[in-house]
């Protein structure tokens, strides 16, 4: 089971959703009060396990409703995703992949790990 990460950065809270093993899947924008936080997490929750993926790495890709999964390549030509909720908003960022598998991968593990995950504020 992953978990949930809250964190101080200089200019307010994030968080992160860790897997099993430690690893980073998804990262929050910066929300200025804890409460905004817990709020984003829960939105997480709720729109991961049933968001729509648009695979923006092929050619004439149909665009999906939100929630979705937005799969594309970055300047760098690493495979990223962002996780928007029903209100277009994004709501969570991968890391960049090498590999666009890696980066499915990704989406599948915060699909997974969303759900049932503790929430833990660090120090």
């Amino acid at each position: 089971m992953g978990k949930f990460v809250i964190k101080e950065t200089k200019t307010g809270l994030k968080f992160d959703l860790k897997a099993a093993n430690g690893e980073v899947i998804a990262t929050s924008e910066v929300y200025t009060t804890e409460s905004a936080c817990k709020n984003g997490i829960e939105s997480v929750i709720k729109n991961a396990p049933i968001a729509n993926l648009e695979d923006q790495t092929v050619e004439n890709y149909a665009t999906e409703k939100n929630p979705k999964f937005e799969v594309f390549e970055d300047k760098a030509g690493e495979y990223r995703f962002n996780l928007k909720a029903k209100n277009g908003q994004i709501i969570a960022v991968s890391e960049g992949y090498k590999a666009k598998a890696g980066c499915m991968n990704g989406i599948e593990s915060v699909r997974k790990n969303a759900v049932n995950s503790e929430i833990v504020k660090e120090d």
